[in-house]
This record gives C-alpha cells, sequence and structure tokens, in this order.
C-alpha cells in the first residue's frame, strides 16, 4: 500500500508565526517527510490577512499550498488579483460567485500523486456566505474525477458546525480538518468512512496570549467593555497542525496525529 503523508499547519499568526515556519519547515520536511506541506495563512499579516509578498515568503520557506478564510479580503490592496493568479492559494470556495480566487485545487506530488484541496468556511458566527455543505459536495464531485486523496480546509467558529462537516463528508474525502479558532483540540479520529477529522488544528504563533492578541488588551476588552486596538503577542510560540497518511489509492486515512512544537526563541 501506497501511503502519502500529508502535514496541515493550524493559522499561521502575525510576525512571530512567520518566523516560526522560516526557521522550523525545515525541521518539520526532515521529520514528518510530507508529500504535501499545507497551511492556513489569513492572519499571518499582522493578525488579520494575508499580502501578496507574505504569500511569496510562505512559498519561498516550503508551504505548497495557503488556505484561507475570514480574513482572506483584509489586506485586499496588497493582494491585488494574486488569488486568480496563485493556483495554490485558496479562498473559501462558498464566498459567492463573482469573487477573485480559487476555492479548490489539485496538487501533484514529486511522485506525480494527485492531491485535491478545497477550503469551506463555516456559516454560525462568520460573515454570510453560500453554504458550505453544498459547495462542498459540489468541488468534491469535480476533485474525485482526478483524485480519491482531498483535504478540506473548514475555517469554521463552531464545533457543532465542523463536527457536523466532518460527518456530512465522511467517505468522500481524506481528511476534514478545522481551523480558525486558534485552540487545538484533542479529538483527532479517523471516522467510520475512512476521513480523518480534528474540530481544530490548532495556532501557529505566539500561545501566551489569548487566541494570539496581547493578554492585557483582551483583559481590558472583556472587564471594561471597551474597544481596543489588537495587538499582536509574540511569546510563547508553538507550531501547531496535524500529521495525516492517507492510503493513495482508496484516499482512506489511515492515520492522523496532533503536531505541536514549541519554538525557541533563538529558532526564531
Amino acid at each position: 500500500m501506497k501511503e502519502i503523508k500529508i502535514v496541515f499547519l493550524g493559522d499561521i499568526y502575525a510576525k512571530s508565526g512567520k518566523n516560526a515556519i522560516q526557521s522550523m519547515i525545515p525541521y518539520i520536511r526532515e521529520h514528518y517527510i510530507p508529500d504535501v506541506l499545507i497551511a492556513n495563512g489569513e492572519n499571518i499579516a499582522g493578525g488579520f490577512g494575508i499580502t501578496e509578498n507574505l504569500l511569496r515568503k510562505l512559498f519561498r520557506f516550503g508551504i505548497d499550498v495557503v488556505t484561507l478564510g475570514n480574513h482572506t479580503w483584509n489586506k485586499r490592496d496588497e493582494l491585488g488579483n494574486c488569488l486568480d493568479t496563485y493556483e495554490n492559494v485558496l479562498r473559501p470556495a462558498n464566498y459567492p460567485p463573482g469573487n477573485l480566487g480559487h476555492g479548490s485545487t489539485i496538487f501533484t506530488t514529486e511522485d506525480d500523486v494527485k492531491v485535491g484541496i478545497l477550503n469551506l468556511m463555516g456559516r454560525i458566527y462568520l460573515p454570510p456566505t453560500d453554504c458550505p455543505f453544498r459547495t462542498g459536495k459540489e468541488h468534491i464531485k469535480r476533485l474525485r474525477l482526478e483524485t480519491p486523496i482531498i483535504i478540506v480546509d473548514f475555517h469554521g467558529e463552531a464545533t457543532s458546525e465542523k463536527v457536523a462537516m466532518g460527518y456530512f463528508l465522511d467517505g468522500t474525502v481524506s481528511a476534514v480538518i478545522g481551523t480558525h479558532t486558534h485552540i487545538q483540540t484533542a479529538d483527532e479520529k479517523i471516522l467510520p468512512g475512512g476521513t480523518a477529522y480534528i474540530t481544530d488544528c490548532g495556532m501557529t504563533g505566539p500561545h501566551d496570549s489569548v487566541i494570539g492578541v496581547k493578554k492585557d488588551i483582551i483583559l481590558e476588552h472583556f472587564v471594561k467593555a471597551v474597544q481596543v486596538r489588537f495587538e499582536p503577542a509574540s511569546t510563547g510560540v508553538r507550531i501547531q497542525g496535524v500529521f495525516l497518511k492517507i492510503d493513495a489509492q482508496t484516499g482512506r486515512a489511515t492515520h492522523i496525529e496532533r503536531i505541536d512544537i514549541p519554538v525557541n526563541e533563538s529558532d526564531e
């Protein structure tokens, strides 16, 4: 049985997350030997959004495919038309028609194995979008014409919606990986139909924080009920995500393992 190894890294947050990726990707490549390395990058630009310059850096660092989410358009002027230009950059497929960019893609490994990647976004506590369930099924139907190996980044807030998506897609995709909350969950599993699942794969960035933001700022926001300017924290940096093994013939997951690696300040 030929296995495909995939590493998916959770939301890269601000400068410390970017620096961690730059310093630790060689270790990730050597330790896990992934055929595909995917990362969610929607928070890399100071905690909100992404720019074309930062996208290019992620590719230089060794990321193969970048997925996004509800902060896709925060740096719109600095993105330009690159979402149309780069097929290995995905924004949620269930954004309404007419938006720039791609919601899914096919990545071909060095061994000429095709891997489908799909980006979807939830609708609970997030901006209104088209139905991720129906949109996901449409994209998966097209992707399966080329490959049984399909990885889904489901960028969502509500645990219930993510769990529902896992069961909805079980047996039709290789993995449903939750992103967005920046808190890694301990519910990784392989569902009955062979789909690997985790509610949230976590955050690559400063964990001595409140989901990436300086603690004192967020405490003032909650305790005094005032509006504050969020500033990224910079300490307690960790790389989080998941490591997957997929049967290349069937597309069924055989292994899912959480990644949670502390990054020394000297490594950054």
